[in-house]
C-alpha cells in the first residue's frame, strides 16, 4: 500500500498509511503556515515529540473530536490521559507494534515543557516503520552523531528541521543527511518565526551537490509526497 506524507507547516506532518492517518506534532492553531484549521484535519492516531505548544499544538483538541490515540512519552501521555484523551506512553529507545505498524522514540537534543508550566520528560525524535517503509522525524533536535545509527535503520524519508535558532540550522541539517543518508529528506521548522529565516531550496540544492542518491524534496504547507 502507499505511505503519503503530507506537510502541514513548520513541524506538523499527517501520514497515511493504508487506511490509518497519523498526525505528527499538529500546530496549527496560531500557525502561520498552517492550510488547515484543527477541525478539518482527520486522524487516528497522533505522535507528539515534545510539549513545546509548536508541537503539542492542537493534539488534546484533535484527540477528543476524533478518538485518535495519542503517542508520546510518559510525562505527555500522562498529562493528556488527565484531560480525558487515550494515550499510550513510550521512551527514549522504547517502540511499540500498533495495528497500524510500529513506533519508536529516539534521542532529541532539545527542550520540553507542557502548557501549564510542568515538566514535559526529554523530547524525542520518532520512527515510523509503515507498510515495509521507515519514516524518520527528528522533532527539535540539534545535531548529534547517533544519527549515524538512525540511519542504520534504513530510513526511507526524514524530516529535519534546519531554521536554526531552536534546532539545527542549515549547515548543521546537511551534517545530518550525511550521517543519516535517508532516501528522501524533506526540511521543516523553517520560516514560521522571525528568528528562524532559512530558504529551503538552498538547503535542496545543497543536499543535492554534496550528498549523491539522497533526493531532497520541498513542501509547502498542504503538499504531499508518496514514498516509491
Amino acid at each position: 500500500m502507499t505511505v503519503e506524507a503530507k506537510f502541514l507547516g513548520h513541524a506538523a506532518v499527517q501520514v497515511k498509511a493504508g487506511q490509518t492517518v497519523i498526525l505528527i506534532d499538529p500546530f496549527l492553531t496560531g500557525n502561520p503556515q498552517a492550510v488547515v484549521k484543527p477541525d478539518q484535519v482527520k486522524a487516528d492516531v497522533i505522535v507528539v515529540t515534545h510539549g513545546h505548544g509548536d508541537h503539542l499544538g492542537d493534539a488534546e483538541a484533535i484527540a477528543k473530536r476524533t478518538g485518535a490515540l495519542v503517542i508520546a512519552n510518559a510525562e505527555i501521555a500522562g498529562y493528556l490521559s488527565k484531560k480525558g484523551v487515550k494515550a499510550h506512553a513510550l521512551h527514549i529507545g522504547g517502540g511499540y507494534n500498533f495495528p497500524f505498524g510500529r513506533v519508536k522514540l529516539t534521542i532529541a537534543h532539545h527542550g520540553s515543557s507542557l502548557p501549564d508550566g510542568s515538566y514535559g520528560g526529554n523530547p524525542a525524535g520518532v520512527l515510523l516503520y509503515l507498510e515495509g517503509k521507515t519514516i524518520y522525524h527528528a522533532g527539535d533536535t540539534g545535531l548529534f552523531y547517533d544519527m549515524k545509527l538512525i540511519g542504520e535503520e534504513g530510513v526511507d524519508l526524514a524530516f529535519l528541521p534546519i531554521g536554526d535558532n531552536y534546532t539545527m540550522g542549515l549547515e548543521d541539517a546537511l551534517r545530518a543527511v550525511k550521517l543519516i543518508q535517508p532516501k528522501v529528506v524533506i526540511p521543516m521548522h523553517y520560516d514560521t518565526f522571525p528568528v528562524i529565516p532559512e530558504d529551503p531550496h538552498k538547503f535542496a540544492a545543497r543536499v543535492a551537490a554534496e550528498v549523491p542518491g539522497v533526493q531532497c524534496v520541498v513542501l509547502r504547507p498542504g503538499e504531499s509526497f508518496a514514498l516509491p
